[in-house]
């Protein structure tokens, strides 16, 4: 019965299809897994065994029907606690927000159900989403399976933390500068950020985006192909694309790959992740690619820039809490934003243009290349009780160098494990593509899936 808590979508759906097991049976499993980890990991916000149970209870009938809703069918799967569920209140992590039912499902949320995922758990994540680590003035403190004293990495912590402990195959989070795939990268599953308007988002904020967290490439791709149905609340939404998510199988023989190993801004690459990526690109090139390094296309300038066009935003959003929540606010997020109080319209401007010109340098490089390696994060996953790798909020994007354009560039882009540090943290390899290339880049990853040396067990905290 535990077994299947690790199986994978593609899996799952299979068995439910042969009648092997049961929705019913997968939730218990998962349930099960979550009891015995989640006081150690403490992933999960409002957990709902009962509901749960009547959706999976659902699922089964239509499987002995032979009528499953759609294809995640029975299949358990977590939702970011940002992503609104009906009846469930969003704190978006924060103690600050008043806890307020939300009135309907968010577009992502929507399509999964209509799917007859069986949406068991929201996932935590840090306050406002604007931290790498998973904590919050509203959440116990999220911890990563392969270590409990590291970060899960975030914002989106609960969910990194869930892949990798197997609490079901199927995870869902949102990603504004590297908030899947960083944790996706410090937990060793693979996370994807799609183009930016492929997956709907309500409400929609540039650079915000939805994105798969999963143990597969073709777990990510089938949970996309799912989440990319068009909902009319996303304005910036890409028209309705008809997509084969499921067309992984290539070589990457006549590829032109550039890798990139140091943007040379922020926190320095250790060695350890320099190793694992340029191995990683070396696998590829054995196999047929043409990989050339590449310059950094990101400067000092344009990170600043968008701190401080951030730290504004989230200034404004603050500064107009009632003072008895604003002061429940994280301190150290009530710091970072404090510290645009006093900026000038010129400066909040500047930092604005910072979001095209970071555009403009990331997809230029593509026009070159086909895809661009990286680093996910130039570090391992740092301690659980930090809120910030640096340890200070006023240098809270030293980090986010390698994911951050991308978010701003509206390419997809996605994480998958390229090795290990000495200490056995997993090492995230990302891999860029060109604008609404979103299945070339799964091919491409599910390419190196198949080459890269055997994984090791996942863990079990």
């Amino acid at each position: 019965m535990a077994e299947l808590a690790d199986l994978s979508a593609v899996d799952l759906v299979a068995a439910f299809r042969a009648g092997e097991a049961s929705p019913m049976e997968a939730l218990d499993a998962v349930l099960d897994r979550v009891e015995d980890c989640e006081p150690k990991l403490c992933a999960t916000y409002a957990l709902d065994p009962d509901g749960a149970r009547a959706a999976a209870r659902a699922a089964e009938q239509r499987w002995r029907s032979g009528a499953p809703a759609g294809p995640l069918d029975g299949v358990p799967v977590t939702v970011k606690e940002n992503i609104a569920t009906k009846g469930t209140p969003v704190p978006l992590g924060t103690a600050a927000t008043e806890l307020v039912p939300a009135r309907e499902d968010a577009p992502a949320a929507a399509r999964l159900r209509e799917s007859g995922a069986v949406i068991f758990a929201k996932t935590t994540m840090p306050d406002y989403g604007m931290l790498s680590s998973g904590v919050s003035s509203f959440h116990r403190l999220a911890r990563n399976p392969w270590d409990l004293d590291r970060t899960p990495g975030g914002s989106s912590a609960g969910a990194g933390a869930a892949a990798a402990a197997g609490y079901g195959p199927l995870h869902v989070g949102t990603d504004i500068g590297g908030s899947v795939r960083l944790p996706a990268g410090w937990c060793g599953v693979v996370g994807f950020k799609p183009s930016f308007g492929r997956i709907p988002v309500d409400p929609p904020y540039p650079g915000r985006v939805v994105g798969p967290l999963t143990r597969t490439v073709t777990d990510t791709a089938l949970l996309a192909s799912v989440l990319a149905a068009p909902d009319p609340r996303d304005h910036t939404a890409l028209p309705p694309a008809d997509l084969d998510w499921q067309a992984l199988d290539g070589e990457p023989r006549g590829l032109r790959i550039a890798l990139l190993l140091d943007h040379r801004v922020g926190l320095p690459v250790e060695p350890a992740v320099t190793a694992a990526v340029a191995a990683a690109a070396q696998a590829l090139q054995s196999a047929g690619a043409s990989v050339e390094p590449i310059d950094p296309f990101l400067s000092r300038e344009m990170l600043d820039g968008m701190d401080l066009f951030w730290r504004f935003r989230s200034w404004t959003d603050i500064s107009a809490l009632p003072a008895e929540r604003r002061e429940r606010v994280l301190p150290g997020i009530a710091q970072w934003a404090g510290s645009a109080r006093d900026a000038t319209a010129a400066q909040v401007f500047h930092g604005f243009s910072q979001m095209d010109a970071i555009s403009k340098a990331a997809n230029r490089v593509v026009r070159d290349f086909d895809y661009v390696l990286s680093p996910v994060a130039p570090i391992p996953a740092f301690p659980a009780d930090q809120a910030y790798p640096t340890g200070d909020p006023l240098r809270g994007m030293e980090h986010i160098a390698f994911t951050l354009p991308y978010n701003m560039s509206g390419q997809p882009a996605v994480s998958v494990n390229c090795g290990w540090t000495p200490e056995g943290l997993p090492i995230g390899l990302q891999i860029a593509g060109r604008r609404f290339d979103d299945v070339g880049v799964l091919r491409l990853a599910r390419c190196y899936e198949r080459l890269r040396p055997a994984q090791r067990p996942w863990p079990q905290p």
